[in-house]
């Protein structure tokens, strides 16, 4: 019950300190200033930016593929593409993604045969590929172009190595686990099988890619406006969805355009972030509600054939 009590409490201050940061970006600018800017944005960097992000979404779709495979009940590609993106295009938004899409899973996994064990193993082994993905991204990125960090973080050179080699070694450490051992972890009393190696390898590539996909997405708006690179909104990508994953703050409101402010002050940087916002997380969330909606309904309502058979008297 206290540990509940703080956890409610840490997700309050969050979305408190977002909201915050959000004013604090925000209260420069006019609303006009904003609107203009957002109409000023070419339709082809929103083109590319749309395509990307469904790329992503149909990266994540693949992690529910591999998951099922995994616990060995696969389902055609269909169910779990379905199943992922009507569940993560609302968890994106709801907050608290893992608990928000675990509930969404369960509902459709459950008519097909899945225990709420398996679905809680799904739910793992997908958070597990977003912690690889952002993992070998963000390492990446350090690598490559460090003093991007070093301007985003204020840190030194060293601290950014650091950062940088312990953020790769947990892929790597994956991989080598899931080679070589082949009894369960252990985890207060609950034992995990870790997937074979092939499984594993896809699972950071695909984490990766997905990843790589919603930065691709993110720059496209941004590029339209500033010549930053690639690699230094991939770090910037990568920060503000590890403060949103740890802060449970919806959609990481106010934490991404709070960052992506501080290294492109603007207007224009300003609606570029809402942009990206609307593209990759408000038309997806009315994509999944409808689905959502429309799905249900299928599913519920007797077809008129099964109308006539519950008719006929036994």
């Amino acid at each position: 019950m206290f540990l509940n009590m703080i956890f409610k409490a840490v997700i309050v201050i969050s979305i408190g300190v977002a909201a915050y940061l959000l004013f604090q970006t925000v209260q420069h600018y006019s609303v006009a200033q904003i609107i203009n800017a957002l109409f000023a944005l070419p339709l082809g960097s929103l083109g590319l930016a749309f395509l990307f992000a469904g790329l992503s979404y149909a990266s994540l779709s693949l992690f529910d593929g591999l998951a099922t495979r995994y616990i060995g009940k696969p389902l055609p590609l269909w169910k779990t593409g379905l199943t992922s993106f009507i569940s993560l295009s609302i968890g994106h938004n709801v907050g608290m993604a893992a608990l928000s899409s675990a509930a969404i899973r369960y509902r459709f996994y459950s008519r097909w045969g899945f225990s709420s064990g398996d679905v809680g193993l799904v739910v793992i082994f997908c958070g597990t590929t977003v912690v690889l993905g952002l993992s070998t991204l963000g390492a990446a990125a350090l690598v490559l172009r460090p003093q991007d960090a070093e301007a985003l973080t204020g840190l030194g050179g060293g601290a950014i190595a650091t950062i940088a080699i312990v953020a790769a070694s947990f892929p790597v450490l994956y991989l080598v686990l899931a080679a070589f051992l082949r009894r369960p972890l252990t985890i207060r009393g609950h034992s995990l099988y870790l997937p074979n190696i092939r499984i594993a390898v896809l699972q950071v590539i695909i984490g990766t890619v997905n990843f790589a996909f919603v930065s691709a997405s993110l720059h496209q708006v941004l590029s339209a406006i500033s010549q930053a690179s690639y690699l230094k909104v991939a770090a910037i990508s990568v920060i503000a969805n590890v403060a949103a994953i740890i802060s449970h703050v919806p959609g990481g409101f106010g934490v991404l355009e709070a960052t992506v402010s501080y290294i492109l002050p603007g207007a224009k940087a300003l609606a570029a972030v809402i942009a990206f916002r609307v593209i990759y997380y408000f038309v997806p969330l009315l994509l999944g509600l409808l689905l959502f909606g429309v799905y249900e309904v299928a599913t519920t309502v007797p077809t008129p054939a099964e109308q006539r058979r519950s008719r006929i008297p036994e």
